[in-house]
């Protein structure tokens, strides 16, 4: 597959997909929205890539929208300025649905889609140079796209600060408000990104998927009786599968499991 607006290193299991459009800080136009959301489509249903990573080359993680990009749309017809908007929220909820975990790797700037991109991310790893802004209402618009993957990572009360003032978040308070798991020296982002890779991939595959979806079933809801039925049904499904299986041998076996020889 070749990308204009992308590159893509296949690291073992691992696949890192880098937004490569320094001179423009990686912001979004349709070329780069397509193409991610194509790329990660595509590596989803791979079984042998069990790592997303997402990173951009250059200063910038993602600088967000491209102003011509956005000139462009307001000037359209109402017609072709929703269908793009579609594309975009698209990109985040294929991103946000991938069974595939995850990793944003954040070196620098990640403003407006860029915060969405690594909002949306299972996983945000973080450089002290990182910055994040929802900086929409700077330019008359909102962080419409983005709103559902933001608001999970930093919450609603946040959400109502940040959202209107647009202020810059480094990366020591991107971690305070939940948004960045981890924030480390930029020498050291690269080996933690790779460490959280490698605990990634000790993992069953299968499970993984179920954990994420356990968590958008159960979040923000109360523990009812469906609530509670919900989950003793998931339990026993996934203690029958064959992943399981080899998991619990594996472990009492003290063997790797074969999704770690694969």
């Amino acid at each position: 597959m070749n990308y204009a607006a992308l590159e893509i290193e296949q690291a073992g299991p691992a696949t890192w997909i880098w937004m490569n459009k320094p001179e423009v800080h990686n912001a979004f136009d349709e070329q780069l929205i397509a193409e991610l959301t194509e790329l990660i489509g595509a590596l989803d249903v791979q079984p042998q890539v069990r790592v997303i990573v997402l990173g951009g080359r250059g200063k910038s993680f993602s600088a967000g929208a491209n102003l011509n990009w956005m000139r462009r749309q307001g000037a359209a017809s109402a017609q072709a300025n929703l269908a793009d908007a579609r594309k975009l929220a698209n990109l985040f909820k294929s991103l946000s649905e991938c069974a595939t975990p995850t990793v944003a790797r954040v070196h620098g700037p990640a403003l407006g889609g860029g915060m969405g991109l690594a909002s949306a991310c299972d996983i945000c790893i973080a450089s002290e140079r990182a910055s994040f802004a929802t900086s929409e209402v700077k330019f008359g618009i909102i962080p419409a796209a983005i709103s559902p993957y933001v608001l999970r990572a930093i919450g609603e009360r946040q959400a109502y600060r940040y959202f209107q003032t647009a202020e810059r978040i480094d990366a020591a308070t991107a971690k305070d408000l939940g948004l960045a798991h981890e924030v480390v020296a930029a020498e050291s982002l690269d080996e933690m990104v790779q460490k959280i890779v490698e605990a990634l991939l000790a993992g069953g595959p299968l499970s993984q998927h179920a954990a994420t979806g356990l968590i958008r079933a159960v979040a923000n809801r109360p523990v009812s009786a469906e609530i509670v039925e919900d989950t003793a049904r998931r339990i026993a499904t996934l203690r029958s599968t064959p992943e399981a299986k080899e998991g619990l041998a594996a472990f009492l076996e003290k063997r790797p499991a074969n999704w770690l020889r694969s």
